[in-house]
């Protein structure tokens, strides 16, 4: 009993943990909502009007939000400076709420402030989104010279309070962050197993589905991954275990999407390829003429495909039974020829794929949990952790990180985005105004908002379009829960408090949600003060739509940043990035010296995700250019493509000089120079479109090496990386026509 019940809780855990990652976003909302709580019970003790308690309310979720810092002694600091700038930011709104136009033109400066202040990172952003809020705040309550002791007092309160949550309730460190996303990476590669299961027995109607289910959890996985990454620096002190862990989850997240590949070739007529997965609304493949899975193949594949699965889940529970090292040691003894059923080739490749994936498993559960019991080990699983031993030692501290040249003046992304908030924000005011006297700073309040964390004019366009509409469902949620609450202030807080929790837990999955929580909580504010009514409800979309106009309008006329140059400066960078993994990850393949792969491969990550996120406006379902809507999403499958194919040359690279099995290949170097050449006269392209030089094609990779890569003349690992040096060339030449770059023979 005892038993069921924690598998009931481990599983649990589980899915909540593979739902949000490291818990940032139940960590953000409860923290917010206890922050919230703890003022509106310190203010109803000192018999706070229903006014303070809105206003300390809405203090304590600025406090608590604004602060971006990841150690606590930083963030500390940042909440002390805070709360000076917030009371300066109320007490000059008092002072200057009876001379409107200085008032303005203060408010106007103040988010010029605000926005430039974050070219000084993480503190800045947060001093001046706390001056910008807090002075909205008081525009909200309708702050006066009298009423500002008051507040004053109501606002310190709201800080302490936010700091008692953030310190000692829900207190956030990078180590614990990291941990949780380490539970959170276990449990989307399990269920990323499960996904490969329902692909094993999927058949007619049920493989669209079971492969759209692969798709998310390869690229779950692969978000989860570079959370990890982005978490090492601060949660591991030590540099040498840093980039284990990130060689671990690496080789995780590379043998789990090489086995769904593999999986997916035994299944279908076609050869499987990232394009198949990353591209969302792709066909499925076809099942004519695939290769026969035996039934009996099929069910042994199922089988360790569940007992994969079973070693993903157990591997942080701390069980090292019997049972699970026998598992563990049959899998991994599918990396040896001789283990193999007898099944067709392609069935084959994904016994091997299963051991890959068991091998990476151990891996990952020896740096993340220690040394392991060795007593049940067989001969295979001590080649595969000896291997592993070797690699471990390795591993050094990785080198320095490259300096990046900052740009100046008006070219700065936070001078360019504060001049442009202003201009808007001034826009605002004066149409604002003319809509309503009294509520003109919902319109502002748009405007800022439109400009968070966008970088180009369609991104704000968007951005904008989706503030809108999730303000105008919003409206009518609030019109239901005024006319539910009524009266009765504490359930009217209550609900509050539910909004802002799903706020927050919704804002990474969806602006458009969040912008509906935020629209239907102000529904409830302005019952707690009075000032309820369908007009103003309706006033709200007014002043939304205006301020996401004048913010649009801003973008695209003062200093302009459009969405085409924004993607190609990407596109560019995704380019250079690819170019620096294939060439470093041949070099080494070739006897090169040993670089720092990993690193390069996770910025080519990087910028992809950039370009993914910038493309948003071209593949939105609003944008009217289906041409292109089309095209981006077919280059960015593509760039899927061949990161993933130098990821895993990467990968293979940096296990040259520790396994057995890899032996360095000169001429390599050779065969893969026309893939890096056709890179570099693409990315030239982007750059110039006028510039002349011409994507080249020609014979296989493999040929240049005088080999076919369907014989195994190599050996299976060079097979492999014939392969993927293939697969990267096709794609690379893919990507020529969509961008418009002439595709020929060699000349002479």
């Amino acid at each position: 009993m005892r038993a069921a019940g924690r598998s009931v809780w481990t599983g649990l855990r589980d899915r909540i943990a593979a739902s949000d990652p490291g818990l940032l976003r139940l960590t953000a909302g409860l923290r917010t909502v206890g922050a919230i709580t703890l003022t509106l019970a310190v203010l109803s003790l000192f018999g706070a009007d229903v006014h303070q308690l809105v206003a300390g309310a809405m203090a304590a979720m600025v406090a608590t939000f604004a602060i971006r810092e990841k150690q606590l002694g930083p963030q500390a600091v940042t909440l002390a400076l805070g709360l000076p700038v917030a009371l300066a930011s109320v007490s000059l709104s008092a002072m200057l709420s009876a001379r409107v136009y200085v008032g303005d033109i203060f408010f106007v400066v103040l988010i010029f402030c605000a926005v430039y202040g974050r070219r000084f990172g993480d503190r800045g952003t947060a001093l001046g989104l706390i001056g910008f809020q807090v002075y909205f705040l008081s525009l909200f309550v309708g702050v006066t010279v009298s009423s500002l002791p008051a507040l004053c007092g109501v606002i310190a309160v709201a800080f302490c309070c936010s700091a008692v949550l953030r310190f000692a309730v829900v207190p956030a460190t990078p180590t614990g962050v990291l941990m949780r996303l380490r539970l959170a990476f276990r449990a989307r590669l399990a269920q990323l197993v499960s996904a490969q299961l329902d692909l094993l027995d999927a058949d007619g109607d049920e493989m669209d589905k079971a492969l759209n289910a692969v798709r998310e959890g390869t690229a779950r996985l692969h978000e989860t991954a570079m959370m990890i990454q982005a978490q090492l620096d601060e949660g591991t002190p030590d540099e040498s275990v840093a980039r284990l862990v990130q060689r671990r989850v690496a080789d995780a997240e590379i043998a789990a999407e090489r086995l769904g590949l593999l999986l997916l070739t035994a299944r279908s007529a076609e050869r499987a390829d990232t394009l198949t997965l990353h591209l969302p609304g792709a066909p499925a493949p076809s099942l004519g003429g695939a290769p026969a899975v035996p039934d009996e193949a099929t069910a042994t594949l199922r089988r360790d495909l569940e007992a994969l699965r079973t070693l993903v889940l157990r591997a942080g529970s701390g069980d090292t039974g019997t049972a699970l090292a026998h598992l563990r040691n049959r899998l991994l003894g599918y990396r040896d020829e001789d283990n193999l059923p007898a099944a067709p080739a392609a069935v084959q490749d994904v016994f091997r794929g299963i051991g890959e994936a068991a091998r990476a498993v151990m891996g990952l559960r020896i740096a993340l949990d220690g040394p392991q019991d060795e007593s049940d080990d067989t001969p295979a699983t001590a080649r595969s952790r000896e291997e592993l031993d070797a690699e471990d030692a390795a591993i050094d501290g990785g080198g320095e990180e490259p300096s990046v040249e900052e740009e100046t003046g008006l070219r700065r992304p936070t001078t360019r985005a504060a001049v442009q908030v202003a201009v808007g924000s001034t826009l605002a005011i004066v149409g604002g105004e003319l809509l309503s006297t009294q509520r003109w700073y919902w319109a502002v309040l748009t405007c800022w908002i439109v400009f968070l964390n966008t970088a180009s004019t369609g991104e704000i366009l968007v951005k904008g379009y989706r503030r809108l509409l999730g303000t105008v469902f919003g409206v009518v949620a609030g019109i239901v829960l005024a006319g539910v609450v009524g009266q009765h202030t504490w359930t009217a807080f209550a609900l509050v408090l539910v909004l802002i929790f799903a706020m927050f837990y919704s804002a990474p999955l969806s602006y458009t949600l969040m912008s509906f929580f935020v629209t239907a909580m102000l529904g409830l504010l302005y019952t707690l003060l009075h000032t309820y009514s369908l007009d103003v409800l309706v006033l709200r979309v007014e002043e939304t739509a205006l301020g996401a106009v004048c913010g649009v309008v801003a973008a695209a006329l003062v200093l302009p940043v459009r969405t085409d140059r924004r993607t190609n400066e990407l596109l560019g960078t995704v380019l250079e990035r690819l170019a620096d993994v294939t060439e470093a990850a041949v070099g080494q393949l070739s006897g090169g010296p040993a670089d720092e792969l990993l690193d390069k491969a996770r910025d080519l990550d990087q910028a992809l995700a950039d370009l993914r996120a910038a493309t948003q406006p071209l593949t939105h379902p609003v944008t009217p250019l289906r041409a292109r809507r089309h095209t981006a999403r077919y280059v960015v499958a593509l760039l899927e493509t061949c990161a993933y194919h130098a990821r895993t040359l990467a990968a293979t690279a940096e296990l040259l000089p520790t396994h057995p099995s890899i032996a360095a290949d000169p001429r390599l170097r050779g065969a893969a120079a026309r893939t890096v050449r056709n890179i570099g006269t693409i990315a030239a392209r982007v750059e110039d479109e006028h510039a002349g030089a011409r994507v080249e094609t020609g014979p296989s990779i493999a040929s240049l090496l005088g080999s076919d890569a369907g014989t195994p003349r190599y050996g299976r690992i060079t097979d492999r990386v014939l392969r993927h040096l293939e697969r990267l060339d096709e794609a690379v030449v893919g990507l020529a026509r969509p961008l418009g770059v002439p595709v020929g023979e060699p000349r002479g």
